[in-house]
């Protein structure tokens, strides 16, 4: 049976928000009522609402928003087990409001929760996280990657305790869903890395067509579809208290972009396995044919060489499938010739230890787009279920 909401002992919403109560005031209140009483308008995106209680959380199945960002904190030192359930009591309540275009208990600016615009907000939990609210629930696989040869990580994008994941169509929706978010955390957590990402504007392009990354390559052409059965059993765990959850790898891939602009296309295409334009394996066909990893050239080469991305990132073992959902970043450049772009990575499994790390220990083995790419951020998060009206996200662990 899903637990009821009691307000937690010793702590109150309005309390918490600089009393609440007085700070909105009864002519705000007013103001509030008004506001979601006016027409968001014909807009044809930003009315857009997706769920936010039910068995999984959203933001996983869900079709990628146009922007993403991704916030991770340190928990501080005195925050125990009830001090989690408090945060994540407080937490699902805001989320739960903003995602369906209703302002947090205490929005200082309710107008901007106006516009949902296909808005989601995904809760992960670390090791430390999991570690504080039950020494014995931590899953064996919830921690640090193990080192890779291709890695150049640095320490300000890796790990966290708690992961905020807010995504939307429209980037106003998420910075003020984020900055709601940031305030219910400031009591409990401090802010260890964000990052933000972007694909293309709602409508720009085919809702189910695949992304392109910063090279211009087409981008998750092997993918699971959600809805299906594959989709299910390669994300949804069963594992215990994160029954209908997942698990999520974050890395921070910084992509070469002046040195890859010297490769010429023929080059760019041998290293991925597939054309540019229309993402077809090089052996021939559409961009969602099976590849033919046995043909080879006229002098007995193979057409798909072993260093192909799409070949190494292959796998016999129908285990060893992940869900991605990645994002483009481009951040202020070091220099006017120097870019600072590349891709949050974002892959969800129902367990790394079996799916996730197989796949990436041979793309360390020997991937030719290795060149081109560096990861520098990784991070490793329990995304738990969802949960129903009344309960909150992560009751499973802490109620």
């Amino acid at each position: 049976m899903t637990p009821q909401r009691p307000e937690p002992a010793g702590l109150t919403r309005r309390g918490l928000f600089l009393g609440g109560a007085a700070g909105l005031g009864a002519a705000a209140a007013v103001g509030i009522d008004r506001a979601l009483s006016s027409p968001a308008g014909e807009a044809e995106h930003g009315s857009a609402v997706e769920p936010f209680y039910g068995t999984h959380q959203s933001g996983i199945a869900t079709r990628p928003q146009a922007f993403a960002s991704f916030y991770s904190f340190d928990l501080l030192p005195d925050v125990d087990r009830d001090g989690l359930r408090k945060l994540m009591v407080i937490l699902t309540d805001d989320a739960a409001r903003l995602t369906q275009g209703r302002p947090a208990l205490a929005d200082s600016e309710p107008e901007l929760a106006l516009i949902p615009a296909r808005l989601t907000i995904t809760f992960g939990f670390g090791p430390g996280f999991v570690r504080r609210a039950d020494a014995d629930a931590v899953p064996a696989w919830l921690a640090p990657l193990p080192a890779f040869t291709i890695d150049d990580l640095d320490p300000a994008w890796n790990d966290g305790d708690l992961l905020i994941q807010v995504a939307a169509d429209d980037p106003v929706t998420v910075s003020h869903a984020a900055r709601m978010l940031l305030k219910d955390t400031g009591s409990f957590a401090t802010l260890r890395w964000l990052q933000t990402g972007f694909r293309r504007a709602a409508g720009s392009k085919p809702a189910n067509a695949t992304m392109r990354n910063l090279f211009g390559q087409l981008d998750g052409t092997v993918n699971p579809e959600p809805g299906t059965a594959e989709f299910d059993s390669v994300v949804w765990s069963d594992e215990g208290w994160l029954s209908g959850g997942t698990s999520l790898v974050l890395r921070r891939i910084r992509m070469d972009l002046e040195t890859w602009d010297q490769l010429d296309r023929p080059g760019r295409e041998q290293s991925i396995g597939r054309t540019q334009d229309t993402g077809a394996p090089l052996t021939g066909g559409e961009e969602h044919d099976e590849p033919d990893f046995e043909a080879v050239n006229a002098v007995g080469f193979p057409i798909i060489a072993d260093y192909a991305h799409i070949r190494r990132a292959r796998s016999d073992n129908p285990e060893e499938k992940i869900f991605r959902r990645p994002y483009n970043y481009d951040d202020a450049p070091p220099s006017s010739t120097v870019s600072n772009a590349g891709q949050i990575f974002a892959s969800f499994q129902a367990r790394v230890d079996r799916q996730y790390l197989p796949l990436q220990k041979r793309l360390d083995e020997l991937d030719l787009l290795n060149e081109w790419t560096v990861p520098i951020g990784s991070a490793v998060f329990a995304i738990p279920p969802g949960c129903s009206e009344g309960g909150f996200i992560g009751d499973t662990l802490l109620a």
